[in-house]
């Protein structure tokens, strides 16, 4: 058992897919993030696009349709924010596998450690046990006292 872990290769594989998941959470989180921003600036720029209340015929067009195309931007901005946070859930949910499969040979390596340590003091008590029988008996053959 004093051996090395046999699947440490395996468990640094499994590190790297943990840590690559973890990156495109990462990655995808700030992408909605991003997504979120440029939403919310269309919202305020919406809220800030206010009627003439006193224009012509032209300039109060322009308004509308200025209106008009800010709130067809802000439902855009919407189902990118949609998008977005489905992909975040999906690299979520592939972390979180990745993360249970690491661990589960995390905990394997543990129990082999503690294993091969007690297998190491194991030995090292009977190593300890065979000098201290072999003192008493020289004791008695007429060695030290």
């Amino acid at each position: 058992m004093s051996g090395p872990f046999r699947l440490a290769s395996l468990l640094r594989l499994r590190g790297i897919a943990e840590d690559r998941a973890a990156v495109e959470l990462a990655a995808a989180t700030r992408r909605r993030d991003e997504a979120e921003r440029r939403r919310l600036d269309t919202e305020v720029m919406l809220g800030n696009a206010s009627l003439p209340a006193r224009a012509d015929e032209l300039h109060w067009r322009a308004a509308v349709a200025s209106r008009t195309a800010l709130s067809s931007l802000l439902l855009e901005h919407g189902a990118h924010v949609a998008q977005a946070q489905g992909t975040v859930d999906d690299a979520q949910q592939a972390w979180s596998q990745a993360r249970t499969a690491t661990r589960t040979l995390e905990k394997l390596e543990e129990r082999h450690d503690a294993e091969v340590r007690a297998e190491d003091a194991r030995a090292e008590q009977a190593v300890i046990d065979e000098v201290a029988g072999r003192r008493p008996a020289a004791d008695r053959e007429g060695g030290v006292r």
